[in-house]
């Protein structure tokens, strides 16, 4: 590894000149030779030789860390030396780059100017290394020492009521952090804690709970391999989660039928080539989807009610198509979802899925005939106005077939950030359940408050009224992130202090309140020392699987300061002694964190001693392994609903934002996208080949995108249009870059959720 005066050089600053954009043909197979070398290259770029090579062994490994990418499960005793993917690498080396950004840099860049850089050169400019304030009228960021700055946002949190104060939350926190920031938020009094759940997967959250009596899936991830049907819909894995994408070739081999519904054809859901296997540098690939159901936006509801519609039909002629026994047994509303599905039109399934009868009786066929059937989404479903709805036709479909609580089958929401789940498993949640609030009061022995608090949107909307003086991000790029930009920035202007708990400079940053602070913590990657103790936090995976996670590095700075000790300090700065918790002691043994997690929240019993199991352990699921469905009427329920109606109108198109290839979440590694032919470049559209011949445009013009919504409209310039395999009045392009067409009133039904994947533009 570099030492440490090597890895503290300030990166460079100037910006080079892009290159000019460059569209090439899609590609129909993921992964292979160019999936390895994009990892090394931007691996040995960031890190160098020796620190690549002791980092990357460490990723996903039983005495190592979990990757800060996505939340995919790591398998059980057989690891490969390389349990990582492509863009878990490139998450890795983004953290534990070699570039460092000193308090020299600020002084040479004033907030304006790095206001006018791109997300990609912020983010390019490597590891903070200080606490640094923008003090109010100053136009640069300047050095200053923890003590002052906890001081500081004690005295702000401490001038205010607690409800005009917002503590955000980013899916990279891990258990014992998420644990103590929201025990030290709801001491000092309020349920403000919206968190990036918000924006992703709530709707999934609350259509499982109310269909199955938990908002989290049902399924482990050997129960891939017993599966003879899966559904991928409205995911795209080559890029978001590429470790899934082993486990889908497992089942492609076996022979194992994928059905994908999607709007966009994707590299990752047609073939791939395990890097690996020899395979997988030869050869044409493993094809995976035996069927692709290529829906238009937000046609997923009426696709899902055509098989369902299909299979009634044959129920109704006599077959044996639905497992009645576990129907009768185990759920409520089977009839009125038959008299449903008899009165849906096959016209308005056709025209509202954009997808012919065909197709959709193949795909009923294998479903009926079907053993064991898992249902995969994310958030190309999550993020439409009936989104919740469209989760609980996926449930439906399940419940049909009796594809709960047996191995092999069950539902799959695959979450995204790393530890998303297991920090609402803490606690993190503006809305907290009755028994968190009770058993969290009894253990600190105090009255939580127990008025829900604002979720994201309507936190950004209480900040633009002028309703909150302390904005608190715990990770995250929290402009970025959230929806209506423009909105959403002077929102955060209106703030008396934002405060960022960061590693490495993003758009936040500068976007300051009156004044800001910027507060440097430490990676997953790096070793965490506590008074001369080596500690370990710890994740859940999407699959509910508890473990551990040790850094290998040394620390980017020695002024970063691990999360779990910087929100026991600030506690303590701003609490005092008005309760009986010892901030320190927890701040510096994690195992005492750990003892209250197990006497708080429901399956950490023993969380000490069964964490430190090599694979950790896995939290109960009442639906998965006992069928039992802890709802309000003790049954699993089948849910109705409408497919929606047209969002667009003459002229008009529906755009859904998507990531590059080169990105995870807000973080973008790099210019191009790999997989969908672009390179050098992030501003541009995808857009049917017959839709722009019929508005006279051709490869690469340039185009505004206006969106519509309520009567206002919002606009984002100069993209270049790009011919894509998508269905008419469908378009697709990157975000944050068309986060400002988002309009901050339009959102998921119960969960809030920004509607992103549902947005109603015009092309100018």
């Amino acid at each position: 590894m570099a030492d440490l005066d090597d890895r503290m050089v300030s990166a460079p600053v100037s910006q080079d000149s892009e290159p000019e954009l460059v569209i090439s043909p899609r590609q129909t197979v993921a992964g292979g030779p160019a999936a390895v070398a994009s990892s090394l290259a931007i691996s040995l770029r960031e890190m160098g030789l020796s620190t690549t090579v002791k980092t990357l062994a460490g990723v996903n490994q039983v005495k190592g860390f979990d990757c800060p990418g996505c939340a995919w499960p790591d398998p059980g005793e057989h690891r490969s030396v390389a349990e990582f993917c492509e863009n878990g690498a490139k998450a890795v080396a983004e953290e534990a780059t070699l570039k460092r950004v000193t308090p020299a840099f600020f002084s040479q860049h004033s907030v304006g100017e790095l206001k006018d850089q791109t997300e990609y050169w912020l983010g390019q400019q490597g590891r903070i290394t200080e606490p640094m304030i923008l003090r109010e009228g100053a136009t640069h960021y300047e050095a200053l020492p923890w003590d002052e700055a906890l001081s500081l946002i004690a005295q702000e949190l401490n001038a205010t009521d607690p409800n005009r104060s917002v503590f955000y939350t980013s899916g990279r926190t891990s258990n014992e952090a998420a644990f103590l920031y929201q025990l030290f938020v709801r001491l000092y009094g309020t349920n403000n804690l919206p968190d990036c759940s918000n924006l992703c997967h709530e709707s999934s959250g609350i259509a499982l709970k109310e269909t199955m009596g938990s908002g989290k899936g049902s399924v482990h991830l050997a129960d891939f391999d017993l599966a003879d049907v899966i559904f991928v819909i409205g995911q795209n894995p080559g890029t978001n989660h590429p470790r899934m994408l082993s486990t889908l070739q497992k089942a492609a081999r076996r022979g194992c039928q994928i059905i994908t519904i999607n709007p966009l054809r994707e590299a990752g859901l047609e073939r791939f080539k395990h890097p690996q296997e020899v395979g997988g540098w030869i050869g044409s690939g493993t094809p995976l989807s035996t069927h692709y159901l290529q829906i238009k936006i937000n046609g997923d509801v009426a696709v899902l009610k055509g098989i369902m519609k299909e299979m009634l039909e044959q129920h109704d002629q006599g077959s044996s198509v639905f497992d009645l026994k576990f129907i009768q047994d185990h759920t409520l509303g089977f009839s009125e979802l038959c008299a449903d599905l008899r009165l849906e039109s096959w016209d308005d399934i056709v025209r509202g899925s954009a997808v012919d009868r065909e197709q959709i009786r193949e795909v009923a066929g294998v479903a009926m005939r079907a053993k064991n059937m898992i249902c995969c989404w994310a958030m190309g479903l999550t993020q439409h106005k009936n989104a919740v709805g469209t989760i609980q036709q996926i449930v439906n479909l399940l419940l049909l077939g009796g594809h709960v609580g047996r191995p092999g089958a069950g539902a799959c929401p695959v979450r995204g950030h790393s530890n998303v789940q297991g920090d609402r498993t803490m606690g993190i949640w503006e809305a907290p359940s009755e028994a968190l609030l009770s058993s969290l009061g009894a253990e600190f022995k105090f009255t939580p408050p127990s008025q829900p608090g604002y979720h994201v949107v309507s936190a950004i909307e209480a900040m633009h009224a002028g309703k909150v003086d302390v904005f608190f991000a715990m990770g995250g790029n929290f402009l970025s992130a959230s929806p209506d930009t423009e909105f959403t920035a002077k929102a955060l202007s209106r703030c008396r202090l934002t405060v960022h708990v960061s590693t490495k400079l993003n758009r936040s940053h500068v976007t300051p309140g009156r004044q800001a602070l910027i507060l440097p913590c430490l990676g997953r990657t790096e070793r965490d020392i506590q008074d001369g103790e080596e500690q370990f936090v710890t994740v859940e995976d999407s699959m509910g699987i508890v473990h551990a996670s040790r850094g290998v590095l040394r620390p980017a700075s020695p002024s970063c300061l691990s999360e779990v000790r910087l929100i026991a300090s600030l506690a303590e700065k701003t609490l005092g002694q008005h309760f009986s918790v010892a901030w320190q002691r927890l701040g510096s043994r994690y195992d005492l964190i750990r003892d209250h997690i197990a006497r708080v929240i429901p399956g950490f019993e023993d969380f000490n001693q069964r964490v430190r199991d090599p694979f950790g352990f896995c939290l109960p699921h009442q639906a998965r392994d006992h069928r039992v469905f802890e709802t309000p009427t003790g049954k699993a329920n089948f849910k109705v609903h409408p497919i929606p109606p047209a969002e667009a109108g003459p002229g008009q198109f529906v755009l859904m934002t998507i990531r590059s290839h080169d990105q995870y979440n807000t973080t973008i590694y790099g210019l191009n996208d790999r997989y969908r032919g672009i390179s050098h470049g992030r501003r541009v559209v995808f857009m049917n080949a017959d839709d722009m011949r019929d508005k006279g445009l051709s490869q690469g013009d340039q185009v505004d995108l206006v969106s519509h919504f309520s009567g206002e409209q919002r606009r984002v310039k100069d993209f270049k249009v790009v011919p894509y395999d998508i269905p008419r009045q469908c378009l697709a392009s990157y975000f944050p870059e068309t986060n400002p067409l988002v309009p901050i009133g339009s959102f998921a039904d119960k969960s809030h959720t920004p509607t992103s994947k549902s947005i109603v533009v015009t092309v100018e």
